[in-house]
C-alpha cells in the first residue's frame, strides 16, 4: 500500500487538511495518509525545515512526504519533487528543504513545470489542494518524477541562510530556539553533533548553557534527571539540544521565544 505524509501549517480548525485528503484519496484510492502535524507555525519555513529530516526516514521505502508551508502562495516560486533516499518530497521551492538537501545526497531533484498534474481551475490561494496534493497522488500512484518537469541541481533551490550554530569570537557555541511544542520544551538548531565537536572531550560536566538571565551545567540524560519544576537541558528525540523544565513548561517559566539565542561555553 503507498503511503502518504502530510505536514502543513493549516491547523485543523478549517477544511483544507480534510480537502486535501480527499484529492489524494480521489486520485490515489488505495492510498494510506498519515498527519505529521498541521500545527507549524503559519509561515514558519524555518520551523518545518527542522521537522522534516527528523520524521521521514521512519516511514517505509516509497512513502510520499507532502510539506506545504508555503507563505508564496500563488507567486512565481516554484514547486520541488524530490527523490532521496527510496522516498519522495513534494514541497515548495521556499527553503523548507533546506536541511534535508544539506544533510542526505539526492537522487533526483526536479523543477515542476508539467501542470497536467494539477487539478483544474488552479486557485491562486490553495495550492495545498491543486498542486501538492494532486502530484504526491499521482507519484504516490506510480507517476515517474521525470514527468513531472526538468532536473536540476541542489545549488539552484532555495536555500534557508542561518540555519546552523555558529562558534562566535568569543569562543561561545551560539544558537538559537527554532521550535517550541505543546510540553514547553524549547527545541534548539545545535545538533549532538555540533555540540561533541565543541565539547571536544565529550564530557558533558563541562558545559554551561545561557538562555536569557539562565544558566545550565551540564546535560541531562532524561526530563526526570531534574526536580520537578527545575529547569534542565538534553537533547531531544530529533538530535538536538532542548531546555526544557521537568513538569512545566521552559517556556512559560523562562518568558522566551523563538528566535532567541542560546549561548554555550565551557568550564
Amino acid at each position: 500500500m503507498a503511503v502518504i505524509t502530510i505536514l502543513t501549517d493549516f491547523g485543523t480548525a478549517d477544511e483544507y487538511v480534510g480537502v486535501m485528503k480527499g484529492v489524494l484519496l480521489s486520485i490515489c484510492p488505495s492510498v494510506s495518509v498519515i498527519d505529521i502535524t498541521h500545527q507549524i507555525e503559519p509561515q514558519d519555513i524555518t520551523q518545518a525545515a527542522y521537522l522534516i529530516p527528523a520524521y521521514f526516514h521512519f516511514f517505509p521505502e516509497g512513502t510520499v512526504h507532502i510539506v506545504v508551508v508555503d507563505p508564496g502562495v500563488g507567486s512565481q516560486r516554484a514547486v520541488l519533487a524530490v527523490h532521496l533516499r527510496q522516498h519522495f518530497f513534494i514541497a515548495p521551492d521556499n527553503g523548507v528543504l533546506s536541511l534535508l538537501l544539506s544533510d542526505q545526497k539526492s537522487d533526483k531533484i526536479i523543477r515542476v513545470s508539467n501542470s497536467d498534474y494539477f487539478l483544474e481551475p488552479l486557485s491562486a490561494t490553495f495550492h495545498g489542494r491543486d498542486i501538492f496534493a494532486a502530484l504526491g497522488a499521482h507519484v504516490a500512484c506510480g507517476t515517474k518524477l521525470d514527468a513531472l518537469g526538468a532536473r536540476i541541481r541542489v545549488q539552484d533551490i532555495v536555500h534557508l541562510t542561518d540555519l546552523t550554530c555558529q562558534v562566535s569570537e568569543k569562543g561561545e557555541l551560539v544558537g538559537k530556539i527554532v521550535s517550541i511544542d505543546r510540553f514547553g520544551n524549547l527545541i534548539t538548531n545545535i545538533a549532538a553533533i555540533h555540540l561533541s565537536a565543541f565539547c571536544r572531550s565529550g564530557a558533558s560536566e563541562q558545559l554551561r548553557i545561557r538562555i536569557g538571565s539562565l544558566a545550565i551545567c551540564g546535560l541531562a540524560n532524561t526530563y526526570a534527571d531534574a526536580a520537578p519544576a527545575s529547569p534542565l537541558a538534553l537533547i531531544g528525540s530529533r538530535g538536538y539540544l532542548e531546555i526544557a523544565v521537568n513538569c512545566g513548561s521552559a517556556q512559560k517559566q523562562l518568558k522566551v521565544c523563538k528566535g532567541d539565542l542560546v549561548r554555550i561555553t565551557l568550564l
